[in-house]
């Protein structure tokens, strides 16, 4: 039987990975992009690439629907859009953490909201995976210098909470991995001094989260802390 998984974030540097993980582990993917984004993704018959602004409910309503059209059992729903800010207390006003917010959680409230209404309706359940970030998990972990990042992201670990506990009838997981620090270029030019070997890799991350996404009947963890050698 074949399987199917959305995927939003999906042309960023973890995005790509986890396409490509989840297209060798043979699934049909729904690789979600914003409008306008120029990817490099392979030529293959199972990856369908879709443009959408997640940060509009309507619009990540829309593709989540266009996504069970195609394919009436939809696996998995991989939320991977988001973003960083610095900012202790002092700097960091009110209207900086509606950014963090709107970025972290509205894209991924947005998104796994369709994905779970539709997949309480489907025999078999289905699997969310959302990003969530060690300043938010461990405060000590110089949460007190990113306060928007890590109370936005504070708020995913408790959307997936919920959704575990509204799902667990159905047979809908929901999982929140948690990286430290990943070895993407963009972290490397900001971070030009540090131990990269001590990094997360994209792909090791993904490969945690496609296991994660396996329906195999055996209860997903509710969090996956991935924080490579730091």
């Amino acid at each position: 039987m074949s399987k199917a998984v959305l995927i939003t974030g999906a042309a960023g540097n973890l995005g790509s990975a986890v396409t490509e993980k989840f297209l060798h582990e043979g699934y049909h993917v729904i690789a979600v992009v914003e409008p306008r984004t120029r990817h490099h993704f392979p030529e293959n018959p199972n990856l369908e690439v879709k443009e959408a602004n997640l940060f509009d409910e309507d619009a990540a309503r829309v593709v989540v629907q266009q996504a069970f059209d195609q394919f009436p059992t939809l696996n998995a729903g991989v939320l991977l859009v988001g973003g960083f800010a610095m900012g202790n207390l002092i700097r960091t006003s009110y209207r900086e953490m509606e950014q963090m917010f709107e970025l972290n959680f509205k894209s991924t409230y947005n998104v796994a909201r369709p994905l779970f209404l539709r997949m309480q309706a489907q025999g078999n359940g289905g699997r969310l995976v959302m990003i969530g970030s060690r300043p938010a998990l461990e405060p000590t972990a110089g949460g007190a210098d990113m306060m928007g990042y890590a109370l936005s992201k504070s708020l995913v670990f408790k959307l997936s909470e919920l959704l575990n506990v509204a799902g667990v009838e159905k047979n809908i997981r929901s999982t929140v991995v948690v990286p430290s620090v990943i070895d993407t270029p963009t972290n490397r030019a900001a971070m030009p001094t540090a131990d990269f070997s001590t990094w997360v890799k994209p792909e090791e991350l993904a490969a945690i989260i496609e296991t994660a996404c396996r329906m195999n009947g055996v209860p997903t963890e509710a969090i996956i802390k991935a924080y490579g050698k730091t």
